[in-house]
């Protein structure tokens, strides 16, 4: 059973709302979830920065409300200013996010921001298709050389750990009993008389 790197990098993505209430909440969640969070020692802007822009955007909307002339605009303002704060505390979770891939998602996540996941492409000429039986998926790769053995693994747990699957000397197998409706993750290596090569990116599919 091997390991390997997480198959995406994770994204954190500064997603709020139009409304001025909803945009209220969100950026107060963010700070909420913050503060006293180990992974976050010395954010950039402070939270308290970031909490004082809240207030000044809180009092401001209560103002507008009232129609005072004139309101709106400061509101807008006020506005502005907290998304120009949020912007930058994104890019530091991000940063911490970055430094320590295995746990990036959990990291964006309890900061309160918006998770995106990028896949990496699996090799070209990969091929993960559904078998005609539930629970079965075919695999087909590229032929490496004219005496190539092929070895496969299998992740349910999005790339945590890999199970064997029986090794072929054809560039191509058929994987059974797997679980329906679970996203599965499938790589494979190749051995020639000049060596084994590193594992692959891993390609992906929902089992039916």
């Amino acid at each position: 059973m091997n390991t390997t790197k997480p198959p995406h990098r994770a994204i954190a993505i500064l997603s709020l709302p139009p409304a001025v209430p909803k945009l209220i909440t969100c950026a107060l969640g963010i700070v909420t979830r913050m503060t006293n969070n180990p992974s976050f020692a010395s954010p950039i802007p402070t939270l308290a920065a970031v909490q004082a822009a809240i207030d000044d955007l809180e009092e401001a909307e209560v103002i507008a409300l009232m129609r005072t002339r004139g309101a709106a605009a400061a509101r807008d303002a006020k506005r502005a200013v907290l998304v120009s704060l949020l912007e930058p505390l994104r890019a530091y979770v991000q940063t911490i996010a970055d430094a320590n891939p295995e746990s990036g998602p959990a990291i964006i996540e309890s900061a309160g921001f918006t998770l995106r996941k990028i896949p990496v492409m699996p090799p070209r000429g990969f091929k993960v298709e559904r078998g005609a039986v539930s629970g079965t998926v075919k695999l087909v790769v590229p032929a490496t050389a004219r005496r190539a053995a092929y070895d496969w693994q299998y992740s349910v747990d999005g790339g945590k750990t890999w199970l064997e699957i029986v090794s072929t000397l054809q560039s191509r197998t058929e994987v059974t009993g797997l679980t329906p409706l679970t996203t599965t993750q499938f790589r494979y290596r190749t051995l020639t008389k000049t060596g084994r090569s590193d594992w692959s990116q891993p390609a992906s599919i929902v089992v039916l």
